[in-house]
């Protein structure tokens, strides 16, 4: 009996061509992304370029400022409770009571061309008027006057 010899079959070449196509979209896919990542990489990423200009660094503009004299006051019969008012930087301000005609005076210093917040409020302790006044620089810029008892009012600019 004999023994049945192995027959070799023969390769195919598709099969090595098919793997060198393999390697090849391996290597374009690579080569693409190396070229995405070398374009969308910021330049400073990539290490220094050319000699930029040089500039002159910019100092910032010199911001003119003015100071304003305001004057806050109340006046009637009776004096004023619970008075709160914006000082000089904004600042609130409290008193529980003051007698009237009660008035402060202070500086605020502002860049130019700003607009101005001012206020003061108060209660009328009644009966009678109780009149708050806002003076700046010596005009007169708010004015209000309450007649009822125990009611709090303001002026503001």
């Amino acid at each position: 009996m004999g023994v049945p010899t192995a027959i070799r079959p023969q390769r195919d070449c598709a099969g090595r061509a098919r793997s060198t196509g393999s390697f090849v979209v391996v290597l374009g896919v690579l080569a693409a992304a190396f070229a995405v990542t070398s374009y969308v990489l910021p330049r400073s990423a990539r290490g220094p370029a050319g000699e930029e200009p040089a500039t002159a660094p910019v100092a910032p503009a010199a911001v003119r400022t003015v100071s304003h004299t305001v004057v806050y006051e109340l006046l009637g019969a009776h004096g004023a409770r619970n008075v709160t008012f914006a000082a000089a930087g904004s600042a609130l301000t409290q008193h529980a009571e003051v007698a009237t005609p009660w008035s402060t005076q202070f500086t605020r210093v502002g860049p130019a061309g700003r607009t101005e917040f001012y206020s003061i409020a108060a209660r009328n302790p009644g009966p009678g008027a109780l009149r708050c006044r806002i003076v700046v620089d010596g005009v007169v810029v708010a004015e209000k006057t309450e007649t009822g008892s125990d009611r709090l009012f303001s002026c503001a600019v």
